[in-house]
């Protein structure tokens, strides 16, 4: 074998090992930044607790982060300070919490109002680090999506439903809109309905990563259907394609499509365009929904308001393709601090209508994720930040992600189910209108079977997840 060949796949085989090597060192990099995160959001559900605790004069025996043999402690005044091998919880344990005391400063001998404080205090908490969260990853954005039409793309159905230009949309299907946030949660529980009769188009989603790609997408095939828009990118690549096809070289190519990005009402760099079309099928379903809107200061209700249905390469079910364009607003100081309030708002509100979708039927065991399924998504997330992005928009997902489990540690956390701080502010609420604590025996009884019941359903949700892993 030549020489100047050995050194060639020597120098291929290097560079890949190398390539491996740092990836498998990212994703480790990423999995220790996910268990930080986590364990941020156990410190700061706890920490909540303790504050509270500490301000109301309870005695607290241990703050621990972590769960199993402890690592190393210290113990400062009352207090012991741990942290524990396993980063999967923590604990804030007052005297008197479990078993009666007749310390004065035990939690049992408190006044009520001071332990419901301490009680909802934790959740509290879960929910002010969401809206740190919510604020790091808003921080970075240019803009903010409001909920105000702009634009349509070309033969767009729901234009032709009745959604006009200047329509600020206030609900869909019932469901309150506040932010883009809202929009897109209250689109994605759109049904697709049969439409008996009426012939609508299916398009292929193929997507370019960026104007450079979708610019010699165009070069190459020479053509580009106006009718496969559902984004302002795409429809940009459209305007700019006669451009384009008139054009004598590369750069005069390149530069109109940029000149068809800037008059658009944003600037649209690096984002996902559509630019292939296949041919129109005649199909059934349809999305379709009923929009309220704000239009010359009244309401309006629209019935009936169609989408554009399209198909992807790897699945064959019908999806829907929002065929309107929204304003935007800059991201100064006073609207990031209201944008991230709103869209924090916005997860709660989201997390409180699965729960009422679980109750509904709406929802089945199979929607919901347990440790492992949390950790799968949080890896898959990261790694399509890394491949999209880079490092840092990994940790930006990673974060998203985050802001959502606190949230819904949060609220979840407060439900009334024995074992939960819910169950517990439930034994509170129902000590402050009897005037008489329940039972220290029901009270443990009651919530034994709620953590059985709970270390059941946990159980199950870990199988189900792990059982995916391998599918």
């Amino acid at each position: 074998m030549p020489e100047t060949l050995c050194l060639a796949v020597s120098d291929i085989l290097e560079v890949t090992v190398l390539s491996v090597f740092l990836n498998i060192l990212t994703t480790v990099g990423l999995i220790v930044i996910a268990i930080l995160l986590f364990e941020l959001i156990i410190f700061f559900h706890e920490g909540g607790h303790f504050v509270a605790a500490k301000l109301s004069g309870i005695k607290v025996n241990e703050f621990a982060l972590g769960m199993g043999p402890k690592i190393f402690s210290f113990k400062r005044k009352e207090t012991t300070y741990s942290l524990r091998l396993f980063p999967i919880g923590g604990f804030c344990a007052m005297e008197g919490e479990d078993a009666d005391s007749e310390n004065p400063r035990a939690f049992n001998n408190a006044k009520i109002y001071k332990r419901m404080i301490v009680i909802i205090a934790g959740a509290l908490m879960n929910i002010i680090l969401g809206l740190i969260f919510m604020g790091i990853i808003l921080a970075p954005s240019e803009y903010f999506t409001t909920t105000t039409v702009t634009d349509f793309s070309p033969k767009a159905y729901s234009a032709n439903s009745g959604l006009e230009v200047g329509d600020k949309i206030l609900s869909v299907d019932g469901y309150a809109v506040n932010n883009s946030m809202d929009l897109s949660y209250a689109l994605s529980k759109i049904k697709v309905q049969d439409v008996d009769g009426t012939e609508i188009q299916i398009y292929k989603q193929d997507c370019c990563n960026s104007l450079y790609e979708a610019y010699a997408k165009l070069v190459n095939d020479g053509t580009i259907s106006d009718d496969a828009t559902n984004n302002a990118a795409f429809e940009a690549v459209c305007k700019g394609a006669d451009l384009i096809n008139d054009a004598q070289n590369s750069k005069e190519a390149y530069e109109a499509l940029q000149q068809a990005v800037v008059g658009l009402s944003q600037t649209v760099p690096n984002v996902s365009i559509t630019i292939d079309a296949i041919d129109i099928q005649e199909t059934r379903p349809r999305y379709r929904a009923d929009i309220e809107v704000q239009r010359n200061g009244e309401r309006v209700k629209l019935e009936n308001v169609d989408f554009v249905t399209y198909v992807t390469e790897d699945n064959s079910e019908p999806q829907m393709a929002i065929d309107f364009y929204l304003d935007a607003k800059d991201n100064n100081f006073g609207n990031l601090i209201v944008e991230t309030g709103s869209q924090t708002v916005s997860v709660v509100r989201m997390v409180y209508d699965s729960l009422y979708g679980m109750v509904t039927g709406q929802y089945s065991i199979n929607d919901l994720s347990g440790p492992v399924g949390i950790a799968t998504v949080a890896v898959e997330v990261a790694q399509t930040g890394l491949e999209n992005s880079g490092f840092g928009e990994a940790v930006n997902n990673i974060i998203y992600i985050m802001m959502v489990i606190t949230v819904n540690l949060g609220i979840v956390n407060m439900l009334p189910f024995p074992a939960l701080d819910g169950g517990r502010f439930v034994f509170l609420l129902i000590e402050a209108i009897f005037r008489k604590p329940i039972p220290r025996k029901v009270e443990a009884i009651v919530n034994g079977v709620g953590l059985a019941l709970l270390l059941i359903l946990i159980a199950l949700i870990t199988f189900k997840d792990v059982f995916k892993l391998f599918m």
